[in-house]
């Protein structure tokens, strides 16, 4: 592609040659001969820096915020804004011919996104999915390596789902995307904003940047779909009425556009009303926990204004099988029940241990741990609400990165010493897995937080593999061998 047809729609300056480009790259390091490379400011390093080591590895031009004293540069405003038109146009624009639906929030973002996925496919649509667990492209499953990918590989993404017959792409917005610009120049069809909770202030700050960054979202989209029962919800309802088209979900107020009400929980998922402006749908679903039915709610209200029928909405919704990850009861074939969540924030964890607690019969056993090389202020928070609500607590570790487990612990105490609830410590998840199975009693509900749907452990030294599914499989069956008579 000539690098005038690359910058279309960018305002820049350069008096540079109309160069062949066939790549755009941020990464000097894999720059080559036809490679356009931007210069994106980062937290930890600045690609300035490296516009020398990209022209030595055959870059053909280089796109900069500011003046690097090269001959091949164009300068522009905002080089993430930049970068991220220059990989949709290298692609053809396939976002413009997909319906894009944006999710984005602190919590339920994956589980919304799946049950949308649902409801459109049930509908009769061919549809992508961008997101946490995996990206999928109609039938096909892909890795995801991020929540909401890089320009370069979201466009590709895009391309294929449009090559493969899709019609729309449900993705996750995460807050470092939206404020990084990945998503600049896409247009939604609709955004659902489900809830603001303390996440990611090691890298907002604040709870208001936090929320600027999100709401990015709803400058991008022709429908909103918000949370009425969340403060910031109520907000980018109140801002966005008159600059797009707004609907509101709830499961406590009646003056929302589609509300659940009449919630009844068991272990094994829900039944409610959900109330719209056309009447009533009776719903069984598969998740339990009023936080889920509010998801549920918030896929159903995108849906309906979407312009799918409420009655092939509500059929979605009752025919889903579950996300996994999410609420998920593991088929451990014992007298005490295994859940599988992915909650690693104070709000998640609340959710999900009083879902529980609900129809415990016995303890409630909540094992989880605190991420490191994230925000500190909320480890205390996160065991201060575990201690509270569980009836005994396993603290261990979650994705350690590059800091001591013990001071992550350290850092969580605080909170535990504000209870009198027992607690067993062990830093090492595996064997922390491994005691709980062991001193689980019947009729308990143990929940292993923080994990879900991953496979993967990140330590000091790299990535292993860590699926709490297999593990906790291997571990009872490795149990029930050692019970067996012998001879």
């Amino acid at each position: 592609m000539k690098l005038s047809k690359l910058l279309e729609g960018i305002e820049y300056t350069g008096n540079t040659p109309d160069a062949d480009i066939t790549e755009v790259t941020c990464n000097s390091q894999i720059a080559q001969e036809g490679s356009a490379f931007v210069c994106i400011q980062g937290t930890k390093d600045d690609g300035h820096m490296h516009v020398r080591d990209a022209l030595e590895r055959g870059a053909s031009v280089v796109v900069c915020a500011r003046d690097t004293g090269v001959e091949n540069q164009v300068v522009v405003k905002d080089t993430r804004e930049a970068y991220a038109v220059m990989c949709a146009n290298l692609n053809g624009n396939p976002a413009r011919k997909l319906k894009l639906i944006g999710v984005t929030g602190t919590n339920g973002k994956t589980t919304i996104t799946y049950l949308l996925k649902h409801i459109l496919q049930e509908a009769g649509y061919r549809v992508g999915v961008i997101g946490t667990i995996h990206n999928e492209i109609g039938d096909i499953v892909l890795p995801a390596k991020h929540t909401t990918p890089d320009p370069a590989q979201l466009h590709v993404l895009f391309s294929r789902m449009l090559k493969a017959g899709c019609q729309y792409v449900v993705m996750e917005a995460s807050s470092h995307a939206l404020d990084q610009e990945r998503l600049t120049g896409c247009r939604f069809e609709a955004g659902i904003f489900t809830n603001l909770t303390q996440d990611h202030l090691d890298y907002h700050g604040t709870m208001e940047n936090y929320f600027a960054a999100k709401k990015k979202l709803f400058d991008m989209s022709r429908i909103a779909v918000v949370n009425l029962d969340d403060p910031y919800g109520r907000r980018i309802a109140d801002e966005y009425r008159g600059r797009c088209r707004v609907y509101t979900f709830s499961i406590t107020d009646d003056q929302a556009d589609f509300t659940a009400k009449d919630i009844r929980s068991h272990a094994g998922g829900s039944r409610f009303s959900l109330l719209h402006a056309g009447g009533l749908e009776r719903i069984r679903f598969c998740m339990p926990g009023d936080f889920s039915v509010s998801n549920a709610t918030a896929a159903a209200g995108c849906g309906a204004a979407l312009g799918i029928p409420m009655e092939k909405v509500a059929a979605g919704l009752c025919s889903c099988e579950g996300v996994r990850g999410r609420t998920e009861v593991l088929p451990t074939n014992t007298d005490y029940t295994v859940i599988c969540d992915y909650a690693h924030s104070p709000d998640g964890l609340l959710k999900v241990i009083t879902t529980f607690r609900q129809f415990a019969k016995g303890r409630v056993v909540t094992l989880f741990g605190c991420a490191g090389n994230r925000d500190r202020t909320k480890r205390a928070k996160m065991a201060d609400i575990v201690a509270e609500n569980s009836d005994f607590v396993i603290l261990t570790s979650d994705n350690p990165r590059d800091e001591d487990p013990m001071q992550i612990i350290g850092d969580a105490m605080p909170g535990l010493e504000k209870h009198k609830t027992p607690c067993k410590i062990l830093p090492d998840r595996f064997e922390a897995i491994e005691w709980a199975l062991e001193n689980s009693r019947k009729d308990d509900i143990l929940i292993l937080a923080g994990k879900g749907h991953e496979d993967y452990q990140v330590l000091n030294y790299g990535t292993i593999y860590f699926d709490e599914h297999r593990i906790v499989l291997d571990l009872l069956n490795r149990m029930r061998q050692k019970e067996k008579p012998s001879g």
